[in-house]
Parts: structure tokens; sequence; C-alpha cells
């Protein structure tokens, strides 16, 4: 893993320390995850996000690998002074991002956003988020995970016995929602 906070995927295709923790082993997948707010952004996505993503896939591909995106999700109240008003705006743009990028190098997506937005819209009163409206709460983290396990599987989540100390009836509803949301659509998120 090369996870600095902050760091962009710009800085992690110019990091030395990344780009051989990428041919250090024998990997499957390397998944690309964004600073949270760039993938909405129409002139920091063309200029650094897809050139990062670009070059990284270059090196992922030459391993044998392959590209998968880690498709984040919205602050809690979106980013007014980039244009993005509340939440609902912001993930719009995050989506659009990952798949414009997804679609150029054929990657699958992980999408933990979109499967944020779907269990909002079940259960609006669902703590995904920590207080600063940004990082992941457990519940927020366990549906990233469900995403996950769906996407890189192919398989629902749902039953499965892990349930990261959630009441079983928020887990169970979690793994529901990353089921429809990976499984309904499986080519959306270019799955094969």
């Amino acid at each position: 893993m090369s996870a600095q906070g902050g760091q962009t995927l710009a800085d992690h295709a110019t990091s030395p320390s990344t780009l051989k923790k990428i041919t250090d082993q024998r990997w499957n997948f390397v998944v690309l995850q964004e600073q949270s707010k760039i993938p909405a952004i129409a002139e920091q996505h063309s200029q650094q996000m897809v050139p990062a993503v670009r070059l990284l896939d270059g090196k992922i591909g030459e391993i044998g690998a392959y590209t998968m995106l880690f498709m984040t999700w919205a602050g809690r109240d979106g980013l007014p002074g980039a244009g993005f008003e509340d939440y609902a705006a912001m993930q719009a743009g995050i989506e659009t991002g990952y798949l414009e990028v997804a679609g150029e190098i054929g990657a699958m997506v992980a999408p933990a956003g979109a499967a944020w937005q779907r269990a909002l819209e079940g259960d609006p009163q669902l703590e995904l988020w920590q207080r600063d409206g940004i990082h992941p709460s457990p519940e927020g983290t366990y549906l990233a995970a469900c995403v996950f396990y769906a996407t890189l599987l192919g398989q629902s989540p749902e039953g499965a016995s892990y349930l990261a100390g959630l009441p079983e009836e928020t887990a169970r509803f979690l793994q529901a929602v990353a089921a429809e949301t990976v499984l309904r659509d499986p080519a959306r998120w270019n799955m094969p």
C-alpha cells in the first residue's frame, strides 16, 4: 500500500516509492484512488487525474496486473467553493470523473460513492461520514468493503458473517446496497 495522506494520483505517478511498490510484487489488481475532490472538478480531472491514471495504468499493465479505480464519495455538504452546492451534485461529478477515465483505459470501478448515494436514498439517517463530513464512519467503511467484495469477486456480499461490529440490521442493509449497486449493472463498472 502507498497511501500517504492528501497525496494525489499525480503525486503517486512521480513517487519512486509508489512505482516501486507496483513492481515489487506480483499483483492481480492495483487499486487507484484519487484525492477526494479532483475527479469532480473538470480542470483538475483533465490536467491531473487523467494523465496520472494513464501513466500508472501503463506501469500496472507492464507487470500483467489490472487497474481498478476506487470511486469515492462526496463530502456530506458537497463542495460549494467549486460549484457543487450539495452532496448529490458533488457525487455526480465524482462519478462522471471516474467513469470517464475508466472507460478510456478499460479499468474496473469499485463504485463505493455510488453505493453511498444508494444507501442514503434508502436510509437518509444513516451516518456514513465521521463528524468531519469527509472521512468514512465504521458504516461507511463497511459499505466500501462490501463494494470491493462484490466488485472483485463478482458475487453478492449478502449473508457475509463478518459485520464489523455493526448492528446486524445495518450490516445486512449495507451488504444488500453494495450487491445492488455493483451487480445490477456490472457493465457500468467495466466488470467482466
